[in-house]
C-alpha cells in the first residue's frame, strides 16, 4: 500500500510514535529538557539503602495494615520519599509530573476509617499513581503533558477516580507521558512532554519506557507505587507495560469508562491497570469498571455478570486451553523470538495445547484506515473534551492549540512538531463518508476477518505474539526507533489485550500478549496468571545508565 502524498501510513505511524502512549508547581522545564539531552555516563546507579516495600502487593500492604505494623499515611509518606530520592534526584526517572498535595491527608483519613471499623475494599489506604490525561476535581492539575493545559483545573473527577475514591485508593500523584497520548507528532519521542520533560526507561536510563503511558510504566515498575493506571488508544498500556517489565490490561472497549479522560478517539481510546503482577491488574480493574452515563459505550456491559477478575484466578488455567501463536507478529528481532518460543514452551509445559501457527489474516491491512479513523476522531473529541472544562478553559479547540504550540514553539516544539495535529484538525464531521468507510473497514478487518476469524477457524482461547521489543534508546532529535508489536488487531477491534512480562533481551523487559474475542477479559487475565506463575520472569529495575553489551 503506497502514501498519498502529503499523508502517512498508519504502521509508519506506530513505528514512529510507538502508540503502535509534595508539589503541585509545573515543572522545570529548561531543566528537564536539558537532562534529558545530557550524555549517558556508563555506570550503575543503584539506590542507596534499601526500600521496604519494593515490589510490594496489594494484599502485603493490606496484610500490613491490617496487622497495624504499617499505616496507610507511612505507606503513602514511604513512596513519596522514594519518589524523591529516585524520581525527583539519583537516577532521576523523571515519571511522576505531579504530586498530589492531599495524598498524605488521604492517607490519614483512610487510617480513621480503618480504625473506626470501616474499611472500603481491597485498595483501601493502597498508594495509586494515574495518568496525566485523567480529570482529577482536586489540587492537581490535568494537562496531558501540554503547557497549554498547564493550568487546567478539572471541573469533575472522571469516572475512573470516583472509583479509586469509593474504593478508598490514595491518588498518590499523576504520571508524565507522551505529551497528548502522542498524537501531535510523527517524529515524538515516547515519554516526552512539553510541562514534564523526558521519562526514562528504569532498567536503563539512556532507553525508553515506550508508548504514551511510559510515565505510569516506569513510575510502577520503579516501585514509586502499588498500581498504576494508563491509557491505550493503540499499543499505550501494552508497549511501556512490555518495556517497564509489568503486567497491562488493555480491555475490551466499554469495561471502563472514559468520561473524564483527555481523548484521542472514542472507537479505540480505554483506560486500564499497570502493575507488578497479574493479581494486582486484575483487582485494580475490578475496581475502574462500570456503568457510567457519561460514557455510552459502558451501556454494552449492561446485564452482563459483574465479575471479580481476581477471584477465579488459577494456576491450572491454561491447562487444556488453545493456544493460537501469531507467527505474522514475529521477526523482528530474533532476541525477542527466542523469549516467545520459550514462552510457547512454558505455557505447552504447564497443559495448553498450542496452535502454531494461527495468524491473524488481516494483519497490517487496515493501518492506514485506523489512522484516518484516530484524526477524524481526535478533532471531534478533543473539541467536546476541551468545551466540556466550562468558560473558564485556556483553549476552546484544536486550533486554538495548533496556535499555542506555535506562539510556544521553543518550549513545546523543540525537538519535533504537531504534523498530527495539522492533519486532524484539517478533517471534517464525522459524517463525512471518508470517515465512515474508514471505521467500517477497521471494523471488518481488526473484528469479522481478523480476531474472531483467527479465534474461530483454530478454536482458540487466546491468540498470543511479542508485545514488543526491547526498549531502545531515546532520541529527542529523531524520534522513537519502534521495531515490532501486535498491539493494533485488539486496539482496533475494542477487544482485550493482556501484556505479561515474558523475558529478558540483555536486562531489557520484553512482554507476551494475551489477545482474545469481545468481553473475554476475565479467561484472558487467567491464562495470563498461569503464564506468570509458571514462569515468574520479572526481575526489579536496577537503575543502571546504560546497557551493558
Amino acid at each position: 500500500m503506497g502514501d498519498a502524498p502529503g499523508s502517512m501510513k498508519r504502521r509508519d505511524f506506530l513505528r514512529s510514535s510507538a502508540i503502535a502512549a509534595a508539589a503541585t508547581a509545573v515543572v522545570d522545564v529548561t531543566r528537564l529538557n536539558a537532562e534529558a539531552a545530557s550524555p549517558v555516563r556508563p555506570t550503575a546507579v543503584e539506590q542507596q539503602g534499601t526500600f521496604d516495600l519494593e515490589e510490594a502487593t496489594v494484599a502485603s500492604l493490606q496484610s500490613e495494615m491490617q496487622s497495624g505494623r504499617r499505616t496507610a499515611r507511612s505507606i503513602a509518606e514511604s513512596y513519596l520519599a522514594r519518589i524523591e530520592a529516585m524520581d525527583r534526584n539519583g537516577p532521576a526517572v523523571n515519571s511522576v509530573i505531579e504530586i498530589n498535595p492531599d495524598a498524605v491527608g488521604i492517607a490519614d483519613e483512610r487510617d480513621a476509617e480503618r480504625k473506626a471499623g470501616r474499611v472500603r475494599g481491597p485498595l483501601h489506604g493502597v498508594p495509586v499513581l494515574i495518568k496525566d490525561n485523567i480529570d482529577t476535581a482536586d489540587r492537581m492539575r490535568t494537562s496531558a503533558g501540554s503547557l497549554a493545559l498547564a493550568a487546567s483545573m478539572a471541573p469533575r473527577d472522571a469516572f475512573i477516580v470516583e472509583r479509586l475514591r469509593e474504593a478508598g485508593a490514595v491518588i498518590l500523584g499523576k504520571t508524565n507521558l507522551s505529551e497528548w497520548a502522542n498524537f501531535r507528532s510523527t517524529h515524538s519521542s515516547s515519554g516526552w512532554s512539553g510541562r514534564g520533560g523526558q521519562t526514562k526507561n528504569p532498567y536503563a536510563l539512556d532507553r525508553n519506557p515506550c508508548g504514551s503511558s511510559s510515565g505510569t510504566g516506569a513510575a510502577i515498575s520503579a516501585n514509586f507505587a502499588a498500581l498504576g493506571i494508563g491509557t491505550e488508544t493503540d499499543g499505550s498500556i501494552v508497549c511501556p507495560s512490555s518495556a517497564c517489565g509489568l503486567v497491562g490490561i488493555k480491555p475490551t472497549l466499554g469495561i471502563v469508562s472514559r468520561a473524564g479522560i483527555i481523548p484521542i478517539s472514542h472507537s479505540q481510546d480505554t483506560a486500564g491497570p499497570m502493575a507488578r503482577t497479574v493479581t494486582d491488574a486484575a483487582t485494580l480493574l475490578t475496581v475502574m469498571r462500570g456503568i457510567d452515563a457519561r460514557d455510552s459505550a459502558t451501556s454494552d456491559a449492561r446485564g452482563r455478570p459483574v465479575i471479580d477478575y481476581a477471584a477465579s484466578l488459577a494456576t491450572s488455567a491454561l491447562r487444556g486451553a488453545r493456544i493460537g501463536v501469531a507467527r505474522n507478529y514475529f521477526g523482528f528481532s530474533d532476541a525477542v523470538d527466542r523469549v516467545m518460543d520459550e514462552a510457547i514452551a512454558a505455557m505447552k509445559s504447564a497443559g495448553a495445547v498450542i496452535v502454531d501457527p494461527a495468524n491473524i489474516a488481516t494483519a497490517g491491512k487496515f493501518d492506514d484506515a485506523e489512522f484516518e479513523v484516530l484524526l477524524y476522531e481526535f478533532k471531534a473529541d478533543l473539541n467536546a473534551y476541551l468545551a466540556s472544562l466550562g468558560p473558564s478553559a485556556p483553549h476552546k479547540t484544536l486550533a486554538d492549540l495548533i496556535a499555542f504550540n506555535e506562539q510556544h514553539r521553543d518550549r513545546e516544539m523543540p525537538y519535533f512538531g504537531q504534523e498530527i495535529f495539522i492533519q486532524a484538525q484539517a478533517k471534517g464531521p464525522l459524517t463525512t463518508k471518508a470517515y465512515r468507510d474508514a471505521r467500517a473497514k477497521c471494523v471488518r478487518m481488526a473484528r469479522t476477518e481478523g480476531i474472531d476469524a483467527t479465534l474461530a477457524k483454530h478454536r482458540l482461547a487466546a491468540i498470543v505474539a511479542p508485545t514488543g521489543g526491547p526498549a531502545w534508546p531515546t532520541d529527542l532529535l529523531n524520534g522513537d526507533h519502534f521495531t515490532g508489536g501486535s498491539s493494533t488487531p485488539a486496539a482496533v477491534a475494542g477487544y482485550p489485550n493482556v501484556t505479561v512480562p515474558a523475558g529478558l533481551v540483555h536486562g531489557l523487559p520484553v512482554g507476551i500478549s494475551f489477545m482474545g474475542a469481545r468481553w473475554s477479559d476475565a479467561s484472558l487475565i487467567a491464562l495470563a496468571y498461569a503464564f506468570e506463575q509458571a514462569t515468574k520472569v520479572r526481575v526489579a529495575p536496577r537503575f543502571l545508565q546504560s546497557v551493558r553489551l
